[in-house]
């Protein structure tokens, strides 16, 4: 049995070195290609960003065939790709789309900046302390199943179609959701690590500040890249709340005209605008977590 155990061994062996595996020649041995679908490929990233710029072009390309396979008289409401985005630079050139851009960015960073305050020291307390989160975790799970677009009667009560009704609509849209992804994020941090600082003494500020924190903090900041896509898809509802400026506005005012050019270009704007911020967020990640990538 014994003998029979060594030469399994030596035959993974010689099977590593290529011995077995290429008819006992003594080559090394190249592991097969599993082409396109590879579990986890170690591509390059140009590889990478031509597949998604591949990808783009996919969709694109579906889109202006799809365009020109509908008849005339519903082309109008199914514009192709160059027709939206002769839109797109009317809206910039002409009608001073970028203040409508800014507007918008502005709202949507302010209300995020005020949901990351809110959520992040309730999600590190929770996450450390078990008695703060027995008391605070039941309601705050049940604030994220309230729509944030029920509210608009509400904000328009309290603060009438202004800006700050705007910006809470977004927070509120978002928030819990920070709150329950972070508070996820904090409580994965390994508890020995947690007790080693215990046990060498560390006060419990110390081991919230520089334990708990520094180990979820990528983790966190992934979330918070995740959840900016949520505050983005409430920008359109948020600016129709009596608004003069924003992508949204215009998106309406067009809609009022069955614009539908100017409309989809509005969206295609968004999407864009989410892109950026999320490369934003990579970037950022990237030079305050070195170690984690």
């Amino acid at each position: 049995m014994a003998q029979a155990t060594v030469q399994a061994a030596a035959g993974v062996r010689d099977a590593a070195h290529g011995d077995a595996g290429n008819g006992g020649r003594g080559e090394p041995f190249i592991p097969p290609r599993q082409g396109f679908l590879a579990l986890r490929s170690g591509y390059s990233p140009h590889f990478r960003t031509g597949l998604a710029i591949a990808g783009a072009v996919a969709l694109f390309l579906v889109w202006e065939i799809g365009a020109h396979s509908v008849s005339a008289e519903k082309a109008r409401f199914f514009p192709p790709v160059e027709n939206v985005l002769g839109a797109l630079y009317n809206l910039f050139a002409m009608k001073g789309f970028i203040y409508d851009v800014l507007a918008s960015c502005a709202r949507i960073y302010s209300a995020y900046l005020l949901a990351i305050l809110v959520s992040l020291p309730l999600a590190i307390l929770m996450g450390a302390f078990q008695n703060v989160r027995a008391t605070l975790n039941p309601t705050l799970s049940a604030l994220r199943y309230l729509p944030a677009a029920s509210f608009i009667p509400l904000l328009l009560v309290w603060f009438g179609p202004t800006d700050a009704a705007k910006v809470l609509l977004l927070f509120l849209g978002v928030v819990w959701f920070l709150v329950a992804g972070m508070l996820s994020n904090v409580m994965a941090v390994s508890g020995e690590l947690i007790e080693a600082a215990l046990t060498m003494g560390a006060s419990r500020k110390t081991v919230v500040l520089n334990v708990i924190l520094p180990a979820a903090g990528p983790h966190l900041m992934t979330s918070g890249r995740d959840l900016t896509a949520v505050a983005w898809t409430y920008l359109v509802i948020a600016e129709v709340i009596g608004a003069q400026s924003g992508i949204g506005a215009v998106m309406m005012r067009a809609g009022r005209f069955m614009h539908v050019d100017a409309i989809i270009a509005g969206i295609l704007m968004i999407g864009i605008l989410g892109v950026l911020t999320d490369a934003v967020f990579r970037v950022a990640h990237r030079l305050c977590f070195p170690w984690a990538r």
